[in-house]
């Protein structure tokens, strides 16, 4: 029994023991994980600043191109662009190496060009002939024909003959065409060349269709 003191007198009463606080154990495969977390924190940290912070000059659509069309340098303009993940656009600095190319697809202004957008085969291609063909605007589709447009042409009844024979059918590639306003549509058209003599004497004779397929 200890000796206590209550209010300045003696007591007998018990003495509590100290309490005795036991120390933590440190896990080393705690602090080592703690350690590679934060070391990973800041090299993502890092590698996302230098993401947004690097940036390039690329090339742009100025203005729409159509399929087939040659690109020309007011047809671009000099963008710059930040990280540019997962892109592969071409460098401002190529600039006179796509013009003078052909646009592949269609390019929409605003967007950035790849090489992937671009061709150097030309429309017109090995056994094919280029022929001019003027048209009613009634003979053509009520669209605007564009380079690569896929057509068909089709003859027409000849109105002297008395046995009218099948209509014969002709495929064609547009390569260009114009409309003037108060004028036959002019169509420029690839053209197989063993189907070319048969087209020009139906163009002649006023007997010839033009029927959009596939546009480009």
């Amino acid at each position: 029994m200890s000796l206590a003191t209550r209010n300045g007198g003696p007591v007998d009463a018990p003495v509590a023991p100290p309490k005795v606080v036991r120390q933590r154990r440190t896990r080393p495969g705690l602090l080592g994980l703690a350690v590679l977390l934060i070391a990973l924190g800041g090299l993502g940290a890092a590698f996302a600043v230098t993401s947004v912070r690097a940036t390039g000059s690329y090339l742009a659509i100025a203005r729409p191109v159509e399929v087939g069309r040659v690109l020309t340098a007011d047809d671009l303009v000099s963008v710059q662009v930040s990280g540019g993940a997962g892109l592969s656009p071409v460098p401002a600095k190529k600039r006179d190496e796509v013009v003078g190319k052909r646009a592949a697809v269609s390019l929409v202004p605003g967007s950035l060009l790849t090489m992937a957008q671009l061709t150097d085969a030309p429309l017109l291609s090995q056994g094919q002939q280029q022929i001019a063909l003027g048209l009613e605007p009634s003979k053509v589709p009520a669209r605007k024909l564009h380079p690569g447009d896929k057509v068909l042409l089709v003859s027409t009844p000849d109105e002297d003959a008395d046995n009218q024979p099948t209509a014969t059918r002709f495929t064609a590639t547009v390569i260009d065409a114009v409309a003037p306003e108060n004028d036959d549509v002019v169509v420029y058209l690839a053209l197989a060349v063993r189907d070319v003599p048969a087209v020009v004497v139906l163009a002649a004779q006023d007997r010839i269709a033009l029927v959009l397929t596939e546009a480009a």
